[in-house]
């Protein structure tokens, strides 16, 4: 079992909407929680934005679109969070976006990951349903579970030491979010799990929208969802080949 972890929540500043929202995440942690500022992409200058995009793709398969700013950001706010895992010699931390809310059954499903996250290294708090699953452990009510494909977003999880010093080492440079990154565990050797009942729920619409997208013509739209479309299959092929 970890012996110690920390919360650390990602926080954009000019996200004022979401101020309550991190207020909650900080009254309901079961650890000792710090708000983290986001790394806002659209401020970050040319240079270190060059720096960190790579100019060709890193693995296979190719990732479709280039970063947004906001996704940009995002990856950085995630990379500052494993950074900081370890420069403070955390066992692990719970990584929050500010978008959350936690729900009744949340502190054992934090407890029942934190028993098993130095062996999983990467234990998602899921707000979807997870599909095409499955079961590693289970505890009563509790699973933990192996989906055949890690599902997107990044709103809640659990991460090591040991996965924090591997994906910083992984992306000194990147070329896709951070989510599509971490669907990639052919090429970072590191497969997340998903606790369910996970104990969290999305409130984005709630909370003011996504600090991420931009809107786009609906002819820019309709291109997008096809190449969408044959990259994710490009991933379900690869998940289900290693």
């Amino acid at each position: 079992m970890a012996e110690r972890i920390e919360t650390l929540i990602i926080h954009l500043a000019r996200a004022t909407a979401r101020r309550a929202q991190v207020d909650g995440l900080l009254a309901g942690s079961p650890y000792p929680a710090h708000v983290m500022s986001a790394v806002e992409g659209c401020m970050l200058s040319a240079e270190h934005t060059e720096r960190v995009l790579a100019d060709r793709p890193l693995f296979k398969p190719r990732y479709p679109f280039p970063l947004n700013p906001g996704e940009l950001g995002c990856f950085l706010s995630h990379r500052t969070a494993w950074q900081l895992i370890v420069d403070k010699g955390l066992e692990a931390a719970l990584v929050l976006e500010d978008d959350v809310a936690l729900l009744d059954g949340f502190a054992e499903a934090t407890a029942f990951a934190a028993e098993h996250v130095s062996e999983l290294g990467y234990i998602q708090f899921q707000t979807r349903q997870i599909l095409e699953c499955r079961s590693v452990i289970k505890k009563g009510n509790l699973r933990i579970l192996q989906p055949a494909v890690t599902p997107l977003r990044t709103s809640a999880q659990m991460v090591s030491n040991a996965a924090a010093r591997k994906l910083l080492a992984l992306t000194e440079q990147i070329d896709r979010p951070v989510d599509t990154f971490l669907q990639s565990h052919w090429h970072t050797g590191l497969k997340p799990c998903c606790v369910v009942p996970s104990g969290v729920e999305d409130r984005t619409a709630q909370s003011g929208g996504s600090t991420i997208s931009t809107r786009k013509p609906l002819s820019e739209k309709l291109g997008r969802e096809w190449k969408r479309l044959r990259y994710r299959r490009s991933v379900k092929r690869r998940s289900k080949d290693v």
